[in-house]
């Protein structure tokens, strides 16, 4: 699993990459948080790393209207 990271900024550049079961960990999602119309997402936003460091981030997550945002990932570090 891979560390926290935490997101210190507005996350913005949102884009929807799948929804329901087109998203392949939707059994997982449903089992750990509960069942919901969950979404696969993507974004940009400052995030502090495990290290400490801060840098600007685009980052994918999954979300389900009235559960909430899960499993932040940041997939490529943008900038210093």
């Amino acid at each position: 699993m891979q560390p926290e990271i935490e997101v210190i900024s507005e996350i913005t550049d949102i884009e929807t990459i799948a929804i329901g079961h087109s998203i392949r960990e939707l059994n997982r999602l449903q089992r750990m948080y509960g069942r919901g119309r969950w979404r696969k997402l993507k974004g940009v936003a400052t995030v502090r790393l495990p290290d400490g460091t801060i840098r600007l981030a685009q980052i994918h997550w999954y979300e389900a209207h009235g559960i909430g945002r899960y499993d932040f990932k940041v997939k490529r570090v943008l900038g210093k």
